[in-house]
């Protein structure tokens, strides 16, 4: 395994990090990855970690926190090995189906303490607000990250899905630490801002590192329309135009694939985690 600094955190990251989006399962809005199986998610996620994987990224709105229940379960014994990531501020509603962003302080201050009591742990290591909240200013979501720092609930805070103008606005009222935007071959929106995030010393989580599976080469033939698919409710790669192009890069990825002797899978994810800007690449 090998690991990059996060400067602003002072720690060292393996270019993997454990994703555990998938292994929720279904949401109350009934939108799902699949089948999921308890005991398989458990033991991958200790496999990655026996392997050096030494990140792990979960949020509360995984399966209205499913996900941080089966992480609590699987980090048993083994939570000293592992910087452990979660986010807050995102939440689907019960009431409408819909997704809810609130990252004022006294919901924060709340989410902390059931987040801590689902992933059986007395801290998280990098508290990452999930999506901006336009109703919420950033000082305050700010001073309640500072609190739980003090507090030692939380060690490092993040960002993630945040223009630049917005983490600069952050940075005057807290140290931020790491950032999580989506990149992958077929996802390069976010490279100037990870760029201009590393020169500030902020480490960088990359997710959707294997374009919600289209990069591992799975996936060949175009699934049918499904609203409740979530790699088609989140992601654009599912969909003509760029289903297409995607299955003309595989033709190349399959190549070098077979030149090397290893998994397509592989190949994406090195094309990634080799750049300078990356830090660590999700992995589900």
């Amino acid at each position: 395994m090998r690991y990059k600094h996060f400067e602003n955190a002072g720690v060292d990251i393996s270019e993997l990090t454990v994703g555990t989006w998938g292994i929720a399962g279904a949401n109350s809005a009934g939108v799902t990855w699949g089948d999921v199986d308890l005991d398989e998610s458990i033991a991958a996620i200790r496999r990655m970690v026996e392997n050096g994987v030494n990140m792990l990224d979960t949020a509360p709105i995984y399966g209205d926190g499913r996900s941080e229940e089966i992480v609590g379960q699987a980090l048993k014994g083994i939570r000293d090995k592992v910087f452990l990531t979660t986010k807050f501020g995102s939440y689907i509603s019960h009431f409408t189906g819909k997704s809810v962003r609130d990252n004022k302080y006294n919901s924060v201050e709340r989410e902390i303490d059931e987040s801590l009591k689902r992933l059986q742990t007395d801290y998280i290591d990098f508290y990452v607000m999930h999506w901006p909240d336009v109703n919420t200013p950033i000082e305050e979501t700010m001073a309640v990250c500072n609190m739980l720092k003090e507090k030692g609930k939380i060690r490092f805070i993040g960002m993630s899905n945040s223009p630049q103008e917005l983490v600069e606005e952050a940075m005057k009222y807290a140290k931020i630490d790491v950032i999580q935007p989506p990149f992958s071959m077929v996802n390069q929106s976010a490279t100037e801002l990870m760029k201009w995030a590393t020169s500030k010393g902020i480490g960088t989580m990359t997710y959707g590192s294997l374009g919600a599976g289209i990069l591992t080469g799975a996936i060949r033939e175009l699934p049918k329309p499904d609203p409740k698919d979530m790699r088609q409710a989140f992601y654009p790669f599912f969909k003509e135009p760029q289903f297409s192009n995607i299955m003309e890069l595989l033709k190349t990825l399959d190549k070098i694939a077979a030149e090397h002797g290893k998994p397509v899978a592989q190949v994406s994810i090195n094309w990634s985690t080799q750049k300078s800007f990356v830090g660590t690449a999700l992995t589900g």
